[in-house]
Order: structure tokens, then C-alpha cells, then sequence
């Protein structure tokens, strides 16, 4: 389906504004390390900012790091004054192994890298990318503050937080966006986190919006992963779980046919129906694919075909957890009280 122009949306309530979809640009660097062009790369990035996508997703933990300075090359002449840049820090790899960090000093010093790489003056959106459950988030947005005083950021972000830290936090500088997984086969937010963000007035970015892929072709997908594909782990692509959400997959794909859409199309617009204080932010490598995805933004529902597929997305109706239990999210993101910070 053509798309006539990518409208733009408010995203919380301090002034940002972004493209109704943006383009999460993981994929364009793999933690492993891929064959993937970097000219090709800077060439789909360019597109989506002539195409109207303008808000773009990266974080430094992404390659790691590597993607920040794919995103910086590609915003060269005259691109950075188009687009709306939103990087993450937290996530840190000491001697191969993951840790989360929200410490003041960590806080600046990942801000201060993150500038590097992408050779910017100033981050657009910055996320803290899991929570550090050791550090009072009031420490962690304290510091963020700072760096929103000395203009090295614009706009704080959380991804994957809890209600209640998401409360804290926006008592002590004011939220901008909440990244969260959302799609058609995750909806747990919509029961408290997405209430807390709407009744904070805080914008709504959904990551992996086609189920990491799998509206795109159902159950096949598992059959391209390599063997380093960090998918292969998830509990929803398991044999015994993927054979039952491929049925998922198959009412959707028939919807999506009565409507003349794919049904990653139809799976991206029910996140864009959601409301105007949402931003999907699906990922690819490839233009046409890209393409197929602005396309999403003229499938319009009525609210019978929205109930349709919400029946069908029920949390019944999907087999396996999202990720694995031992894995951060904000299911676990609470943190303690900043009294405890204090005294220590």
C-alpha cells in the first residue's frame, strides 16, 4: 500500500516531536558482527529520513557501539537538523558479561562516549535502557537532569520500567518517552504501564512492534535465524511454543487479506491505532522492507476490526514468555528507596 506523507506526533508533553513511526536500527549492526554494508546501511537511514521517518532508535550497547557510529557517519551533511536522534546507555559488558548500571558516574560517562560516537553536540532522547535496580532511580534521573542543564541531552527517557518507577522518575525531572515491548503478541503493558504513561502524560514508543518478525512471515521466520541469533533463545520461538503461535500468525495473515495489507502491515497499524501518543519503531535492513512498513500507516481499522484482532492477540492465545525469566525487564526494574542511597 502507498503512503501519502508520514505524519508527525507529540511525544510526551515537554515539546518533542517525532515521526509517527520511527526505524530502530539494530539490525543494521548485530552484536555478532555481519556482512551488512555500511553504504547500504547510510543509504536506508537516508531514505527513511527522505521518506519522512525521521525519529531514529539506537543504543550504545548496540554492536556494541558500532551502531552509534554507523548512526553518526549517516548523519552528515545536513541529515542531523532532519531527524530526531534517541540513544541508550545502562547496559554494560565487563569480561563478557552483562551488567546494569544507573550510577551517577556511568550515567555521564555513557553520555559523554555516546556523544563521541555519534559525533553530535546534543542527544535528542536518552534512554536509560534497563533499570538499575541497585540505584534509586531518583540518583539516575538526577544525574540525566544535569546533563539536560549543561545541553548535552534534550529529553529523558525510560525503557522497561515499572509503574512505580516510572512514577518516581518523573517526580524528579519529567519523562518524556517510555520505550516498551508492544505488539499484537505483547500486551502485557496495557494494563498498568501504559495507564501510568498516559496519566503522566508521557509518550509511547513500541519496540519490536511485529513480534521481532514474526507478523512478517509466522513461523518460518525460526527457519532463517543464524546460528548466533539471540531469537533462537526466546521462549516464544521454541518448537513446542512456535506451533501453536503460528495459528496466531495464520488469523491475522487472513484479516490482513480482506483489508489488500501484508500482516506485518496490519500488525504495525493496530500499534498505530493505539493512539497518537505512540511511536512504533520497527527495525530493518532492507528498503523494501522499510517501505512496507510506512505502507502500514494507511491501513486504517474500525473498531470492529480492532476488537477482531484483539480477540484473536488474547494473552491466552500466546505461548511462552517474551524473554527469558533470569532477563531484566520491567517486571523487575523497581529499585530502592533513595533514603538507602543517602545513608550508604
Amino acid at each position: 500500500m502507498a503512503v501519502s506523507g508520514v505524519r508527525r506526533i507529540k511525544l510526551g508533553s515537554q515539546g518533542l516531536e517525532v515521526s509517527a513511526q520511527g526505524l530502530g536500527c539494530l539490525g543494521m549492526s548485530r552484536i555478532s558482527g555481519t556482512s551488512l554494508s555500511e553504504s547500504d546501511m547510510i543509504a536506508l537511514i537516508h531514505h527513511a529520513v527522505d521518506s519522512g521517518v525521521t525519529f531514529l532508535d539506537t543504543s550504545d550497547i548496540y554492536g556494541p557501539h558500532t551502531n552509534e557510529i554507523l548512526l553518526g557517519k549517516a548523519l552528515k551533511e545536513g541529515v542531523r537538523q532532519k531527524v530526531e536522534l534517541a540513544t541508550k546507555f545502562g547496559i554494560s559488558f565487563t569480561g563478557g558479561k552483562a551488567e546494569i548500571r544507573g550510577d551517577p558516574a556511568y550515567v555521564r560517562a555513557g553520555c559523554e562516549a555516546s556523544l563521541k560516537r555519534l559525533d553530535v553536540d546534543c542527544i535528542d532522547l536518552y534512554y536509560q535502557h534497563r533499570v538499575d535496580t541497585r540505584v534509586p532511580i531518583e540518583v539516575t534521573i538526577g544525574e540525566l537532569k544535569k546533563l539536560i542543564e549543561e545541553g548535552k541531552i534534550k529529553y529523558i527517557g525510560l525503557s522497561e520500567a515499572s509503574a512505580s518507577t516510572i512514577r518516581r522518575a518523573h517526580a524528579v525531572h519529567p519523562i518524556t518517552a517510555v520505550q516498551l515491548e508492544w505488539s499484537l503478541w505483547t500486551r502485557d503493558v496495557e494494563a498498568e504501564i501504559v495507564p501510568t504513561c498516559r496519566e503522566l502524560g508521557i509518550g509511547i514508543v513500541a519496540y519490536s512492534p511485529l513480534g521481532r518478525g514474526f507478523f512478517s512471515v509466522g513461523s518460518k521466520l525460526a527457519e532463517s535465524f543464524s546460528e548466533d541469533d539471540f531469537r533462537r533463545s526466546l521462549p516464544r520461538f521454541q518448537p513446542e511454543n512456535l506451533a501453536h503461535n503460528a495459528k496466531l500468525f495464520d488469523q491475522v495473515n487472513e484479516i490482513a487479506q480482506r483489508k489488500g495489507c501484508t500482516p506485518s502491515q496490519l500488525a504495525l497499524a493496530w500499534v498505530h491505532h493505539q493512539g497518537d501518543d505512540v511511536c512504533p519503531i520497527p527495525g530493518t535492513t532492507k528498503t523494501e522492507n522499510f517501505n512496507q512498513n510506512i505502507g502500514a500507516l494507511s491501513v486504517k481499522l474500525t473498531p470492529e476490526e480492532m476488537a477482531e484482532l484483539e480477540s484473536i492477540a488474547s494473552a491466552d492465545n500466546v505461548k511462552g514468555s517474551r524473554y527469558a525469566s533470569s532477563m531484566p525487564t520491567w517486571e523487575n526494574s523497581d529499585t530502592p528507596p533513595l533514603s538507602s542511597w543517602k545513608a550508604a
